[in-house]
């Protein structure tokens, strides 16, 4: 099966760091616990979403995804270009319909790995606040206040972008002034 894989790209260091914004040592650090918490996900759902019943999950020897380097490669790319599930299969020798199932599994296993590693966003203000404080911002003496983490800007006055206007029932748009 052609399409990208980790053993080629890795070779290429810049390439690779184009590819998902990691080098290959990093990639290498996360590669453990992301190919762990996908093993602890599939023991309980199936590809497809659905709760496992039955037998669990083995990696087959014609899995368009077989290692967990590809696996991570796969999700990361996707991240990094934020393009079409076609275009993505495409890249990894998968139809559109794989690809989508293979984001929809390795999108939670990611969120999971980068949560245990204490690298995954915060989803507050308060949750930012928290970790700038430990980690990049000194602490202030008591009593002096703080400026706010993101500064509000004052409104602007009128767009200055053409009016469109619409026209009767048809709902025509034109300009406001006729371009000679």
């Amino acid at each position: 099966m052609s399409g990208l894989r980790y053993a080629e790209v890795s070779q290429k260091g810049l390439k690779f760091l184009d590819l998902t914004s990691l080098t290959v040592e990093e990639f290498g650090q996360l590669v453990p616990g992301f190919e762990e918490a996908f093993q602890e996900r599939m023991h309980e759902w199936r590809l497809d979403g659905k709760q496992r019943s039955g037998r669990g999950y083995t990696t087959y020897a014609n899995c368009p995804l077989p290692t967990p380097e590809d696996r991570l490669l796969f999700i990361l790319v996707y991240l990094k270009t934020n393009g079409l599930q076609v275009v993505q299969g495409e890249l990894f020798g998968l139809p559109q319909n794989k690809a989508n199932q293979w984001i929809h599994t390795l999108l939670p296993v990611l969120q999971t790995t980068l949560r245990r590693l204490g690298d995954a966003p915060a989803r507050s203000m308060e949750q930012l606040a928290q970790r700038l404080d430990q980690s990049l911002v000194p602490r202030e003496p008591e009593g002096q206040d703080r400026p706010p983490l993101f500064a509000m800007m004052a409104p602007n006055g009128a767009s200055s972008v053409p009016k469109t206007r619409l026209n009767r029932k048809a709902i025509i748009a034109a300009r406001k002034n006729a371009i000679p």
